[in-house]
């Protein structure tokens, strides 16, 4: 599976996103924020995922505008936050992350998390989001099966993208291949458990078996199952390793023992529990 670190998948409304990005979820707001997204671009990261809650897209905006990179190549991802569920709220959310955004367009806008009883409401504000022309692709975050089962008997607007945790000790399979079938894009938030099983001996093995990190071989993984690939990172080197899986490719025996490491670990909350 030849793969580069420019390779984009055709979302359902032939909308091309990257395969591969930086997501900026506890990074501090400033410099940091700032400085992170400066390294991935220059790293050749074209996927910048932010939300609301995270209280950096302001300077996600000023380190894309200030990369000089030419806007429509650089993928922006941002999300609705729990408080701002509701058709009217949604709108006025989604006016407010592009303002602090200070570009021309989103190109991917999320429902954050499954809220109770207004989710469905809120599709309708991202439909009419989607429609106004200053949002590329619409999707969701944190849904299961059920959610989208759900979503999908209210609307005709099929999701671009799920984004989920999704790791090998978090391996969901049947959310993969639902989605799939749906022609819904899976991506991968917290790819590496937020470091909390890097030391694992099977995924340690792999990795020293192609002069791989631990967090490269997870990471790898993640995009052998053709789901999107978020890692985040402030660190100038951390982004540029994470960034360096590009030369080599996972055999099937080792995915299958990647795959065999799930046990349903996760360091987010449980969207399960979401009714």
């Amino acid at each position: 599976m030849q793969l580069k670190i420019s390779d984009k998948i055709k979302l359902n409304n032939s909308i091309d996103m990257p395969l591969f990005g930086l997501g900026v979820y506890l990074t501090e707001p400033g410099k940091e924020a700032q400085n992170a997204v400066r390294y991935a671009l220059e790293t050749g990261y074209r996927l910048i995922d932010t939300a609301a809650m995270y209280k950096n897209e302001e300077d996600v905006g000023t380190a894309i505008r200030q990369s000089k990179i030419p806007r429509e190549e650089i993928f922006v991802t941002t999300k609705l936050w729990n408080d701002d569920h509701g058709y009217d709220k949604a709108l006025k959310a989604f006016d407010k992350s592009l303002t602090k955004l200070n570009i021309d367009y989103i190109d991917l806008y999320l429902i954050h998390w499954p809220v109770s009883e207004k989710r469905n409401e809120t599709w309708k504000a991202f439909e009419k989001i989607l429609e106004s022309g200053k949002c590329r692709a619409i999707g969701i975050s944190n849904y299961t099966i059920n959610h989208i089962e759900e979503l999908m008997t209210n609307t005709e607007t099929i999701p671009a993208v799920n984004q989920v945790e999704f790791s090998p000790f978090l391996y969901q399979k049947d959310l993969l291949e639902f989605c799939h079938s749906k022609n819904i894009q899976l991506e991968a938030y917290s790819p590496l458990s937020r470091g909390r099983k890097l030391d694992n001996p099977t995924l340690v093995a792999i990795a020293e078996r192609y002069s791989k990190t631990p967090a490269q071989i997870m990471i790898r993984w993640v995009l052998q199952h053709k789901v999107i690939v978020i890692p985040k990172s402030a660190n100038e080197k951390r982004i540029k390793e994470n960034a360096d899986i590009f030369d080599f490719n996972l055999s099937e025996e080792d995915m299958n023992n990647l795959d065999s490491l799930n046990y349903n670990f996760r360091v987010a909350w449980d969207p399960s529990k979401i009714v």
